[in-house]
């Protein structure tokens, strides 16, 4: 037995000495994980010990995933400012935080009637919706990639993220996009006005965050997708050259 705790106590100081690192980094490592989906940056925690490699991954594009859908909200809501009007509240700056916290609670404005990420999607952009377009149409988008994300937006090791809804999601907003930029009303005129080709100037904003966002959500499907080949592959291995699969 007296053999058995010095190998006990040198396990116990390794774990805490691993935490105490990943805890006295947290003041100079920096990432996109863009906190609480506001800001540029994160520390480090003792929780992301908890993560795999595409654990964070899945994390930090989530964040900056919304943090794009923040900034197109409020580009649209600065070309379009009657749709937040429409909400009644004091400020443009009141009707986005209304929409982030919607997004982040789960909670569809009272405008969709309850639905949520592509039902919802479907009848922001659809000429007989008469509420905030722009405050439905961003609450679709950020419904929807929490949804194929598994309804979370940080990941850790027993969480499991399906590779094709996250590619999925990726199309969605491709058509999404293109519906934004061709949809008109009974008018002839756009539902929302976002990017511009004329002779009055020339903005592509819209289109380049749009495409931040699937480049992500695209990437990561294909982070999702090798990993799970690998543990196929891996297993595979094991068979052919009568490998165990080590048990510790």
């Amino acid at each position: 037995m007296t053999a058995i705790y010095p190998s006990l106590r040198g396990a116990c100081w390794r774990i805490m000495l691993m935490v105490a690192l990943v805890t006295s980094l947290s003041g100079c490592i920096h990432n996109q994980a863009n906190g609480a989906f506001t800001s540029n940056s994160t520390p480090a925690s003792p929780s992301e010990l908890f993560q795999t490699h595409s654990d964070r991954l899945a994390t930090i594009g989530m964040h900056n995933n919304l943090n794009s859908l923040y900034r197109l909200m409020d580009k649209l809501y600065q070309r379009n400012p009657r749709e937040w009007r429409k909400t009644g509240l004091a400020s443009r700056e009141v009707a986005q935080q209304a929409v982030q916290q919607a997004i982040e609670q789960g909670r569809p404005p009272p405008a969709l009637a309850g639905r949520q990420d592509i039902v919802a999607l479907s009848y922001a952009l659809s000429p007989e919706f008469q509420g905030d377009r722009v405050g439905a149409f961003i609450y679709a988008i950020g419904s929807m990639l929490v949804t194929a994300h598994g309804g979370r937006t940080q990941f850790y090791l027993t969480d499991s993220i399906d590779a094709q809804f996250v590619h999925n999601a990726a199309r969605n907003i491709e058509k999404a996009t293109w519906l934004l930029a061709t949809r008109r009303d009974a008018q002839g005129n756009p539902l929302l006005l976002s990017n511009e080709l004329s002779e009055n100037g020339r903005n592509l904003s819209f289109a380049v965050e749009f495409g931040k966002i699937v480049a992500r959500l695209d990437y990561l499907s294909d982070v999702l997708d090798e990993r799970y080949r690998r543990i196929g592959v891996n297993y595979a291995h094991s068979l052919l050259f009568l490998n165990f699969l080590p048990v510790q």
